[in-house]
Order: structure tokens, then sequence, then C-alpha cells
């Protein structure tokens, strides 16, 4: 069964119940690194079944959901109520072969654009916090939504790169 924008929004934000989606977000490049410190390539690489990303790929896949965040969140500060592209995850891991891809240059980039977000979120003018954009699938999404969003996205992702790692065992 294929999940609607709204079941996705539910579940990703359900992760991140009471919990401070700015200390989530400013955690996560840390936890990431820790949880893959010292792991081997094959445990990195390993999945339980066809179809289901490795924790390289998952990686990947968060370096660039990062840059498209970054881009999306400028975009909404700069311009109120501005259209948001949509993705599609699974052709980007397809065509960029997260699979390949290096897990240490995968930290580094979502480590250095994550860091450069949250700073962007400190210093910009308070009242463009309160911009929205609309997102191509999704609909109106504020920046306090997204931040949420994507602290959830963060945890989402960490407990699967978590059990992978506990399974690869």
């Amino acid at each position: 069964m294929v999940e609607t924008a709204e079941q996705y929004i539910a579940r990703i934000l359900e992760n991140v119940g009471d919990r401070d989606p700015h200390a989530v977000l400013a955690s996560t490049p840390q936890t990431l690194r820790r949880l893959v410190a010292g792991k081997p390539t094959s445990k990195l690489t390993w999945t339980a079944r066809a179809g289901q990303w490795s924790v390289v790929q998952i990686l990947a896949h968060l370096a660039d959901a990062e840059i498209v965040s970054a881009w999306r969140l400028r975009s909404i500060l700069a311009v109120d109520a501005v259209p948001l592209q949509a993705f599609d995850q699974d052709i980007w891991s397809s065509a960029f072969k997260y699979e390949d891809a290096d897990p240490d240059e995968s930290l580094d980039t979502f480590d250095i654009n994550r860091r450069a977000t949250l700073s962007l979120l400190r210093r910009v003018d308070p009242a463009r916090l309160e911009h929205a954009g609309q997102h191509q699938e999704r609909g109106r999404e504020s920046i306090t939504h997204l931040v949420r969003l994507y602290a959830g996205h963060d945890l989402n992702h960490l407990k699967q790169i978590q059990a992978l790692l506990a399974e690869a065992d």
C-alpha cells in the first residue's frame, strides 16, 4: 500500500513527539557519526531484504535530503508562499547510485549543510519564520512545520540505521 502525503506527515511527526526539533536537528550529525564509527563496510552495506536501503544508502539519502531541505527553507525564508518541488527519493537513489556512496562523504555533506541551515534559522529576521511554502504534493508547509518534519525524518532514519546495524551483527 502506498502511503498518502497525510499518512507520511503523521508518521514522521509522530517520531518527534514533545522533543525540541531544533535540538534533534542539531544532534543528528553527531549521532550518525557515533552509530557508524568503526563499523566495517560489510555492515554498512548490508540489508535484510531486496529493496531495503543499507546504512550507506540511508546516509547518501540524508545528505541529499539535507541539500533539498536547505534549499526549501531558504526559498521560503526569502519569498513567502514560494512553490516547492517534490522529489522521488527512489529515483534519486538509483540515479545517484547511493549504494556506491562513500559514507564519510555523505556524513560530511549532511553535517556541513545541517550546520549552515541551523545557523541561518538562528540569525534570520524572526518575521520570516512565519513564511510558508506550497509543496507540490503536501500543500502549505510553514517553516515551523518543516523544522518538525525534518527532525522527524532524522529520527525515522536513525531508527532504521540502528535496526540495520543490530540485524547485521
